[in-house]
Parts: C-alpha cells; sequence; structure tokens
C-alpha cells in the first residue's frame, strides 16, 4: 500500500500549513473566539479562496473532487492549529449527507453555496437519550400532504447557532431504537418553530440546543427516501469520524513538540530537564502513541469511502479506539511534564488535550468502539 503524498496533495498539504501557521496562533485564536460567531469569518472566506470548503466536491459544483486522504490532510493541519471554523460542521457532515445522499437539485442548489463560504450546515442528530446510538431518534416526521411536520429536541448540534440550514434526523415510522423509518430533512434554521439555544463547549468550539416545534418542511427538502436514511446517515459519520481521527492526531503531533520543546528550555538543578533520561522516555512513549495514533488514522482515511459498510465501520472503529487511547496519553504526559503551568488556560498545551478528549468523545468513545469491534469479530476475522 502506497502512503505516499500525490504531488497535488503536497501542494494542498503546503498552502494549508502555510495558512495555519501564519493565521492562527494561539493569541489569534483567543480573538477568533471572543467574535460573534466564535470564529474567523475572514479565515472561513480564505477557505474558500484556497478551495478547502469545495475540496470533497466535484467540479461541476465548484469544487475539487478530493478524496478521504485529502479531507485528512485538512483536518490534521486543522487539529495542529485548534482551528475554531465549523469546517467538519458544514463540509465534513452537512455537505457529506448533500453529496452523497442529496438529489440533483439539492446538489446543485446547495453544493456551490458551501463550496463559496455562502452556506453553513450542521447535523442535528443527538438526543438526550440516543447517546452513541446513531438508530436511537425520538424526534417525530409527519405527513401533512406532499410536507413533513417536525417536532422534538436536538442537543450539542456542532455549530448549530451560527448554521444557515440543518440537516434533522426525525422518525417517520417505527418506535424509538428501529434502524427503519429514519428519515433526513433539510431544516431552514430560521424557519417558523426553530429555537436555537447556542453556546461555547469545553474545547472552545461551538454547539447548540435546538428544538423543533411543528416545523414545516417540503418534499423538495428530503434527502434521500423518506425514512430509509441510517445506513446514509452510518456512512458520513464514520467519514466524519475518519476526520476527527486526523484532526486528533495533528493536535497530538503539535502537544508532543510543545512538550519536547519545553523540556529543552525548562531547567532544574541548573540543567534542561530534558537531560534527565526518565523523561525522555516520556518524550519516547508519547512519540510512539503518536505515531500508532498516526497509523490508524491514515487506515480510517483509506477506508472512508469503502462500499462495505461492515468492514468500514470496523475500520473506523479500531481507528477511534487508538486515538483515545494515545489522545489521554499524550495529554496526560504532556499536562504533567509541563508540570502546574500545564493547568493553566494562558499555556496552550492544555487546550490541546480538551480537544482531544472531546473528539473521544464524539460519534462514540474509545471504549464503546472497543465493544463495537469486539462484536463485530475483530478488525481481522480469526
Amino acid at each position: 500500500m502506497d502512503f505516499d503524498l500525490t504531488d497535488e496533495q503536497r501542494l494542498l498539504k503546503d498552502s494549508v500549513d502555510r495558512l495555519m501557521a501564519d493565521r492562527y496562533d494561539f493569541d489569534a485564536r483567543k480573538r477568533y473566539r471572543k467574535n460573534t460567531e466564535g470564529w474567523s469569518p475572514e479565515l472561513w472566506s480564505q477557505y474558500a479562496e484556497l478551495g478547502l470548503l469545495g475540496l470533497p466536491f466535484g467540479d461541476e459544483h465548484g469544487g475539487f473532487g478530493g478524496g478521504p486522504v485529502e479531507t485528512m490532510i485538512v483536518m490534521e493541519a486543522f487539529g495542529r492549529a485548534l482551528a475554531l471554523e465549523p469546517y467538519l460542521a458544514t463540509v465534513v457532515l452537512g455537505g457529506g449527507f448533500v453529496r452523497l445522499g442529496g438529489s440533483d437539485a439539492q446538489r446543485d442548489a446547495l453544493l456551490p453555496k458551501v463550496t463559496d463560504g455562502s452556506l453553513r450546515l450542521a447535523f442535528a442528530h443527538t438526543e438526550r437519550q440516543s447517546r452513541y446510538d446513531l438508530a436511537d431518534v425520538a424526534t417525530t416526521a409527519k405527513r401533512d400532504g406532499d410536507a413533513w411536520i417536525l417536532n422534538g429536541e436536538k442537543g450539542v448540534v456542532l455549530h448549530g447557532d451560527t448554521a444557515d440550514k440543518l440537516v434533522v434526523t426525525a422518525r417517520t415510522a417505527g418506535e424509538r431504537r428501529d434502524r427503519n423509518g429514519i428519515g433526513l430533512f433539510l431544516v431552514d434554521a430560521k424557519a417558523p418553530g426553530v429555537s436555537r439555544r447556542g453556546y461555547a463547549t469545553q474545547d472552545g468550539q461551538r454547539a447548540a440546543e435546538i428544538s423543533l416545534a411543528n416545523v414545516r418542511v417540503g418534499a423538495a427538502d428530503v434527502i434521500g427516501e423518506p425514512g430509509n436514511a441510517l445506513l446514509l446517515i452510518e456512512r458520513v459519520v464514520d467519514q466524519a469520524t475518519a476526520a476527527l481521527c486526523a484532526e486528533a492526531v495533528g493536535a497530538m503531533a503539535e502537544m508532543h513538540a510543545i512538550t519536547v520543546d519545553y523540556l529543552k528550555v525548562r531547567k532544574q538543578f541548573g540543567v534542561p530537564i530534558g537531560n534527565f533520561q526518565v523523561l525522555q522516555h516520556r518524550a519516547a512513549d508519547m512519540f510512539v502513541a503518536l505515531e500508532q495514533a498516526r497509523s490508524m488514522a491514515m487506515f480510517a482515511a483509506m477506508m472512508g469511502e469503502d462500499e462495505n459498510a461492515e468492514e468500514r465501520r470496523k475500520a473506523v472503529a479500531a481507528a477511534k479506539v487508538q486515538i483515545g487511547r494515545s489522545g489521554r496519553f499524550i495529554g496526560q504526559q504532556a499536562v504533567q511534564l509541563h508540570g502546574g503551568v500545564g493547568m493553566t488556560m494562558e499555556l496552550k498545551v492544555g487546550h490541546y488535550f480538551k480537544r482531544v478528549t472531546m473528539i473521544d468523545v464524539m460519534f462514540g468513545d474509545a471504549d464503546y468502539h472497543l465493544a463495537r469491534l469486539a462484536e463485530a469479530g475483530g478488525l481481522i476475522a480469526a
């Protein structure tokens, strides 16, 4: 298997790395968080100019036809910078649903706007009782002529407070945890009956609680076949999870680099603490955990668009297990090796640890995915 990047992928990596290095230092991130949106609209426009927002979409929609490896490159750079912009919510999740499940009319209407940065999307799925179960949907969708009436509550909707449209899961039939009977609906975020309460999450990102009260959705705004959307949801969430794994690798790599640099300059007993062999060993252990996570993130990226849903799910689950374990280990070591200052808000290493901790619990933590993997018979069949 060839792990080398193509010339185009190297150019993409260089461009994104340079942009983030120039525009996303720690002080700049603090300023972006204070914006009304909680991120930088100016940088969002630059992402559009560079083609990052249209990366996974075809050229007929203003995109570049990139695949999961290109997404991995961008997400890893965002992880190193602790980027705040709604790339995952809009391009990977929302754009993924439209790209893979939308009608030609929906793709033609929405994807060019995502590509040029004028349309932001959010995936409204999680409910209080659902935890990590994608089939656990209590929000209802009832037919009303050719339209649908939606009622329910959605929580922790990533960047749902600034999204223009919401991709909402709702049950058209069946019991709460049935795999059949789940639909996907495009809802205008300012439609009558939609209320949003936005807030900052622990890692500095944004999310929202969303209430749907008799929200009317036309037939043209249904994604795919009503009541048969779960396979599409699982596919897009698998791809989003692979993207999160890449982001976590970027954050872990930066934590490791910051910690190694700190060991070189922090002195104790008149010498840099990095001279002590026991601390060198701990830095080496961090590097091993990082490389294990990197290899699994690459594996998840390459399997992210596999048509075999079972093999794809196993690959993503295995990657999420390693990402969760490596993230916890590297984060704990980074904070401890910095001493008490590692716990302060003024030092960025703690912010990276918060982010990888949040990534661990998104779409299922390491323990959840380990159980899924065991139920599936392991990554490699006996």
